[in-house]
Formats: C-alpha cells, structure tokens, sequence
C-alpha cells in the first residue's frame, strides 16, 4: 500500500478512471511508462524511477480473472526480471517459436470451471458400514 500523497499523485497522472481500475485490481494506484500490449490484449508498464526494486514492473490483464499463466512465455520472463529488455526489443525472444515450445499458448484452467477433473472407474475397497438395527 502506499502513502496518500503518492497516490494522490498517481491518481492525476493515471486519470481517475484508471485509478479505479488499479484498485479494484491491483490494489494500489501505480504509473508508468506503458511498454507494450501482447497479442491477448494484456498492457505492461515499467516505471524504473518511483517504485521500490522489483516491483517496478507490472501487468495489466484483459480479462477480470486472471491468471498469471495468461501471460507468455517471454513476457514471463521480462517481468520476473530474467531478461532486461522487453520480448519486443529484445533479438532472442524475437525468434518466435521454437520447436520444443507449444505452438499455441494455453493458459492453465486450474480452479475454474474447465479445469480437469478426473473420475474413477474402479470400485471402492471398503464400503461404508450402515448399522441393521433389529425389529422391536
């Protein structure tokens, strides 16, 4: 969280829209440069100068659930700070895909509605016990 002032200050830079947005998703009011949008819509912004180390990079996802593995594989790495350069200016993330690579990026669908959910198809060892209670 940070002072009042700082997000008094990101709130006229942002506009008071997108102020609302980075709460709501966020939780703090943050702004930077915008660096690039990937080809599923998500905004990465950079500000090197007013935010603490490694928290100077952020992501603005499309959709209102979001799931880190919603972001690609190169821009996962600029982010985490494995990579200086962003994928769009840096040669070896420019090469596209390799052949060991997915050649279309599925996110993970982990605790959502199409997640995998396996079923069995042997019997139970052991059956539950019900009590016979005799006649009276």
């Amino acid at each position: 969280m940070s002072t009042i002032l700082r997000t008094l200050k990101n709130l006229r830079r942002v506009g008071l829209k997108d102020a609302a947005h980075q709460m709501h998703f966020i939780g703090d009011t943050k702004a930077g440069t915008l660096i690039a949008k990937d080809k599923y819509g998500n905004k990465f912004y950079e500000n090197l100068e007013e935010e603490l180390p490694l928290r100077t990079r952020w992501v603005d996802y499309k959709d209102s659930e979001y799931d880190p593995s919603q972001i690609e594989p190169g821009w996962h790495a600029w982010m985490s700070y494995v990579i200086d350069k962003p994928p769009t200016q840096d040669p070896v993330s420019q090469t596209q895909v390799r052949e060991w690579e997915p050649k279309k990026h599925v996110p993970v669908m982990t605790m959502s509605r199409s997640a995998y959910r396996p079923y069995s198809t042997t019997k139970n060892k052991y059956a539950s016990w019900m009590p016979v209670a005799k006649p009276r």
